[in-house]
């Protein structure tokens, strides 16, 4: 868990983050303005939260950039924690929050039914 607090710590100034758990959940909030569930991708491999996303920028034509300073693409890699589920995760995202839902593995471990047979 500490690996995901430095990881999110290094993230763009841009870029606001948040982790929050509670007994059978993680849940990793970003605001990613201007995004859309068109324009994230969020890949799982080698124990990390690979996040892709884009936005487009919609602007008056009749204007021009004199600084450009709200980047058009945010690519981060984030450790997962070594409780987490990432095979059952859920993401969603709503004006430009992102939302990724872990599930935490059972810390009390699974009963096995036992049958006659």
């Amino acid at each position: 868990m500490n690996a995901l607090r430095d990881a999110l710590r290094d993230l763009p100034e841009a870029v606001f983050a948040d982790v929050l758990d509670n007994e059978e959940h993680y849940l990793i909030v970003l605001d990613l303005p201007g995004t859309t569930a068109e324009t994230v991708e969020i890949d799982v491999d080698c124990g990390k939260l690979t996040i892709e996303a884009r936005r487009d920028k919609d602007v008056d034509r009749s204007f021009r950039f004199l600084s450009e300073e709200r980047s058009l693409f945010l690519d981060v890699d984030l450790p997962l924690p070594p409780d987490a589920v990432p095979g059952d995760a859920t993401a969603s995202v709503s004006r430009g929050v992102l939302e990724i839902e872990l599930p935490k593995q059972s810390a009390h471990g699974e009963t096995i039914p036992v049958t006659e047979g």
